[in-house]
């Protein structure tokens, strides 16, 4: 499946929706064209799938319909009921939407009687190496979660992205992650950096642990990513460092979801570690 051909048809898709919210409405082409200011002919090939679409434009027939955006936009959900389901979550309460949440989840997420710690961040943040030391110092399981992907699909991170793509390591990620929930005993996880953008996934995540936040300033992440000769997506990037500030930047909001902080800026492997430990077992005495 070629480019060309996905556009192709997601313009017929987009076509199509805009009719059926048009017709449902009982609005004529011509009407539609006089609310929103736009020529009929315009609306005509939109409909057909040839327009030349713009987010502006877009908004603008939307609106003359009374309609969000999104709603325009193919692959959104077809459910009959969805529409209400939205309106509704719009006015829900924090406690009815989390109850939602774990009904929708289908994931039994309950106090466990050992305490979990998962560790999230940036890559260079010392999760992998911090993590070890931490847990065999506590006598707890480590696990990295890109190492138990691996171990369940006999396939390398690397080959996964090649065969799969983003999509489908982010499908294997929240699997692997929802079998370690269930997994018996105290528990310390490492996970990806981009773990917190699969919104289900890190919901779960935050749920099910203890979450930790390892920080450090953006050099210093790029030193140690450089330190274990992988460079990774930033090979070829003259400005990579740049790059990663930005990422960085943009997870922020992410990373601060989680209940503590460690910053490991400028420290020993050793000083951060006992940071870490001290932290950690704080979450150990009350699970």
């Amino acid at each position: 499946m070629n480019g060309s051909f996905d556009e192709m048809r997601f313009l017929a898709e987009l076509g199509q929706r805009i009719r059926n919210l048009r017709a449902v409405r009982g609005m004529s082409r011509k009407t539609l064209a006089q609310v929103s200011g736009l020529s009929e002919r315009y609306i005509a090939q939109m409909e057909g799938g040839h327009g030349n679409v713009s987010i502006l434009l877009m908004l603008r027939l939307t609106r003359a319909m009374g309609v969000r955006l999104d709603d325009a936009l193919p692959n959104q959900q077809d459910h009959p009921e969805w529409l209400l389901i939205r309106d509704l979550l719009a006015r829900a309460t924090p406690a009815q939407v989390g109850e939602v949440k774990r009904l929708l989840a289908g994931v039994s997420v309950q106090q466990p009687n050992a305490p979990r710690v998962a560790l999230i961040g940036l890559r260079g943040a010392g999760k992998s190496t911090l993590g070890r030391i931490v847990a065999e110092r506590l006598g707890w399981q480590f696990v990295e979660l890109n190492r138990e992907i691996e171990r369940e699909t006999g396939l390398a991170i690397a080959e996964i992205f090649a065969l799969y793509g983003q999509e489908g390591y982010r499908r294997l990620e929240q699997t692997a992650l929802a079998n370690l929930v269930a997994r018996p005993g105290p528990l310390l996880l490492a996970t990806a950096g981009g773990i917190v953008a699969e919104p289900v996934t890190f919901d779960l995540l935050l749920s099910a642990f203890h979450t930790i936040w390892l920080r450090a300033e953006p050099d210093e992440h790029m030193q140690r990513v450089r330190e274990q000769g992988d460079m990774r997506p930033m090979a070829g990037d003259t400005a990579a460092l740049d790059e990663l500030k930005a990422i960085l930047l943009s997870r922020e909001p992410l990373y601060g979801r989680a209940e503590c902080a460690v910053n490991t800026a400028g420290l020993a492997v050793e000083d951060a570690a006992a940071a870490l430990l001290n932290v950690v077992a704080g979450f150990a005495a009350d699970p």
